[in-house]
């Protein structure tokens, strides 16, 4: 396919005058009240050699401002971390220190997910 044509969906040829083609809409979403984020902070395992994660999902909103949230973090805890496919992992295990950061900071509808 040419470069031109990769915002193009699920359309090979068509034989209709009238037909228009729709494009991919990347439109940022707006970043909800911080009251308002329901976030879930967990720690993950699988796939990691047995090393842990802590995991932070659940963020409505633009990918600056989830990418700004992630190097808070990061730098609170004082370690790496990366923000991929709309989650924030923070290496190491660090539920209940992120979990306290994000309600003092006014993510009030904060929740923690596994044991």
């Amino acid at each position: 396919m040419s470069k031109k044509n990769k915002s193009l969906i699920n359309v090979v040829y068509s034989t209709n005058p009238n037909f228009e083609y729709q494009s991919s809409n990347n439109e940022e979403q707006e970043t909800l009240e911080l009251g308002l984020q329901a976030l879930y902070v967990s720690i993950d395992r699988k796939q990691r050699a047995g090393k842990e994660v802590t995991l932070i999902e659940g963020f409505i909103g633009s990918s600056d401002d989830l990418k700004e949230l992630g190097k808070a973090l990061k730098s609170k805890c004082g370690v790496g971390g990366t923000v991929k496919d709309g989650e924030i992992l923070i290496q190491g295990n660090f539920k209940d220190k992120i979990f306290d950061y994000l309600i003092k900071e006014g993510y009030s509808k904060t929740k923690k997910k596994g044991g």
